[in-house]
């Protein structure tokens, strides 16, 4: 059963802490994460239960079985990764009641930097033990949780050839930089979708679909904080692009980098709360979400969530700068 908001509540202030840790998350030490948090929580006084994934595979089951702890012993359920691993665990607490905790130990953190968490470990865990909890917007593309973004197109295969490049060279903003050049060189295909929006249909060629559930990447790229902010306001934000040549992809690339895609006439944005897509002549298609890459059929639906994540977001005093 559920809980109820006044037990999560409580479970926040006084409740164990059932904390999934992916061990590969980021360039920080497993074993040393997990002692500097072990550290914190006894120092004040918060009983804390680790499950550790050594590989990304192994954190659903994770996360499913720290949320049946929680419900039985009221207690919080806790998410230590990047997105990708925030993402899993966020899929399984979503719908339990269950207050949610992020520690970030990921590469870009999205999630953690726009609710004010702390990037460093120490940090996180002291913010945790005295935070409140607020309810945050969830996106679903059919029914796939996302917090930060999904995408289909070129998107995932960006971050498909960039998973796979980090793993020959390291995780840095310029591997992934120059990742991302390598995957428009050799890419030319445009999707044909119908998307239906507001109760009207409308054909689109495109190389790729975005859609944002975060302010803090938007405006990280250039998108103008109308639409940015539109994620503040039970609103996703979709991202797409007309139909442009490789040499054409760089330069938007760049502008992303620069923070100025919002100023390329070749970029489209808008907010919704419910959007359907489909795909002519593909019936199925990988579609990102947060970083990791699923195959959906098509149609897709990306919408709302009806239901908010209790998240454990810091007090005044302990909350990050967001940038």
């Amino acid at each position: 059963m559920p809980q109820s908001q006044a037990d999560a509540e409580i479970a926040a202030r006084n409740g164990p802490l059932f904390v999934v840790l992916n061990a590969g998350s980021g360039n920080n030490d497993a074993q040393e994460a997990r002692r500097v948090m072990g550290e914190v929580f006894e120092q004040a006084g918060r009983r804390a239960e680790f499950l550790t994934a050594d590989t990304g595979a192994s954190i659903a089951q994770l996360a499913s079985r720290a949320v049946a702890l929680a419900l039985a012993q009221g207690g919080v359920v806790v998410a230590a990764g990047g997105d990708g691993t925030i993402n899993a665990v966020a899929g399984a607490v979503l719908g339990s009641g269950c207050p949610f905790g992020v520690l970030p130990q990921g590469t870009f953190n999205y999630f953690g930097r726009v609710n004010a968490i702390p990037q460093d470990t120490r940090a996180a865990a002291q913010a945790l033990v005295g935070a409140r909890v607020l309810p945050v917007q969830v996106g679903q593309v059919n029914g796939k949780v996302f917090l930060v973004n999904a995408s289909l197109g070129l998107y995932p295969q960006l971050l498909e050839d960039r998973e796979t490049w980090k793993q020959q060279l390291g995780r840095s903003r310029a591997v992934a930089f120059l990742s991302g050049l390598a995957t428009l060189a050799r890419h030319s295909r445009q999707l044909k979708l119908e998307v239906e929006l507001g109760g009207k249909t409308m054909a689109l060629r495109t190389p790729t679909l975005f859609v944002g559930n975060n302010r803090l990447q938007l405006e990280r790229v250039g998108i103008e904080a109308s639409d940015a902010d539109a994620t503040e306001q039970g609103e996703l934000v979709a991202i797409v692009l007309k139909p442009i040549g490789s040499l054409a992809l760089f330069g938007l690339l760049l502008r992303g980098v620069l923070g100025r895609l919002g100023e390329a006439n070749t970029v489209d944005s808008f907010s919704f709360r419910r959007m359907t897509v489909r795909l002519r002549g593909v019936r199925r298609i990988k579609v990102a979400t947060d970083g990791e890459i699923v195959w959906m059929t098509s149609p897709l639906v990306f919408e709302v969530a009806p239901l908010a994540l209790r998240l454990m977001v810091p007090a005044p005093e302990d909350c990050a700068p967001v940038e």
